[in-house]
């Protein structure tokens, strides 16, 4: 069974870095993900990363600010956000494919696995 776990939210004021991690216990699958969501906003792909390859995809509202990065050996998923801005507050998840799904981890609807999230708020 497959179980993520997120920690390393907080508060920052505009232009600060945040690292988020993701404990991915049972992990056996292709592709990890990080998502978010705005309080009224649909759920969203941030970032996503083949653990086999290091094959990595950025949604463009974060793509030069953001890096995703997957270590083998400690199965932990890691997010480092840099010049984060307001909009870039949320919750934000760690996410796992079904073994059933063999496409890339950007995708909302096709994830078998969530973290419980965790927050991120930058005041400007």
């Amino acid at each position: 069974q497959v179980r993520l776990v997120e920690s390393g939210g907080g508060s920052v004021q505009a232009g600060g870095s945040l690292t988020l991690s993701c404990s991915a216990s049972g992990f056996t699958e292709h592709c990890l993900g990080w998502f978010r969501q705005a309080p009224g906003k649909e759920r969203e792909a941030v970032a996503d990363i083949y653990t086999g390859s290091n094959t990595i995809y950025y949604s463009d509202d974060v793509k030069g600010r953001f890096t995703i990065s997957y270590d083998n050996a400690k199965n932990t998923l890691t997010l480092r956000m840099n010049s984060l801005k307001p909009e870039d507050s949320g919750t934000y998840y760690c996410a796992a494919p079904p073994i059933t799904w063999g496409g890339a981890c950007r995708r909302v609807e096709k994830m078998g696995y969530w973290g419980q999230g965790t927050q991120v708020t930058v005041s400007s």
